[in-house]
């Protein structure tokens, strides 16, 4: 599992001011084994655990870029109200949320048919997959620009999919037009969302 400081579900979490998050061991090899050399990688956040590193995409996690207030809504919303998340982080005004491998081609063919973007709705996430590298925080919990708000906590911590994402996303921007119903679920009809614990880019 991951680790959230602030209470998992909790409605509202202010990503802005919300407390770092310390990345554990295990989560560490995890973060670590994305890289060309684990040990090194290791190696190097051991000696400076207070350094951002740069680590490739595609192989142990993609990542979807959202703006903070986008971000916001769509990890409230997975609290709340879907299976939750894998590792987020804030990042120079922006959200970083970790998802399995193949969301970054997956998720922009999904907002495209859901005719995402334009005028319609918020700005189509940046989605970074094989072929990309993002910058992570520090694995200490240092206050800044660049920081985890849902650090890695285990060796192989659970990662929404394409699917999950994009009904955060749709559920998110329906905020900006009240009274519009997409009629979109991740559930099966007739179920609560209540007791759902589990669902199973290109720029």
């Amino acid at each position: 599992m991951t680790t959230l400081m602030t209470a998992p579900g909790c409605p509202g979490l202010d990503v802005r001011s919300a407390p770092a998050t310390h990345v554990t061991p295990q989560g560490a090899a995890w973060l670590a084994s994305a890289s060309a050399d684990p040990r090194r990688a290791l190696a190097l956040w051991g000696a400076r655990p207070g350094v951002p590193a740069v680590l490739p995409c595609g192989s142990v996690f993609d990542v979807v870029n959202a703006p903070l207030v986008t971000g916001r809504r769509v990890l409230d919303l997975l609290w709340a109200e879907g299976p939750g998340s894998g590792p987020v982080a804030a990042h120079r005004g922006r959200l970083l949320l970790f998802a399995t491998p193949g969301t970054a081609q997956r998720l922009p063919v999904l907002l495209a048919w859901e005719e995402w973007g334009g005028s319609r709705t918020a700005p189509a996430p940046l989605c970074h997959g094989r072929g990309d590298a993002v910058t992570v925080p520090p694995l200490a919990a240092t206050a800044g620009p660049s920081r985890w708000l849902v650090a890695p906590g285990a060796r192989q911590p659970w990662l929404p999919g394409p699917d999950a994402l994009l009904w955060a996303l749709v559920r998110a921007g329906r905020a900006d037009r009240p009274g519009t119903d997409l009629g979109i679920s991740i559930f099966p009809s007739g179920d609560s969302p209540a007791n759902v614990s589990d669902v199973s880019r290109r720029r």
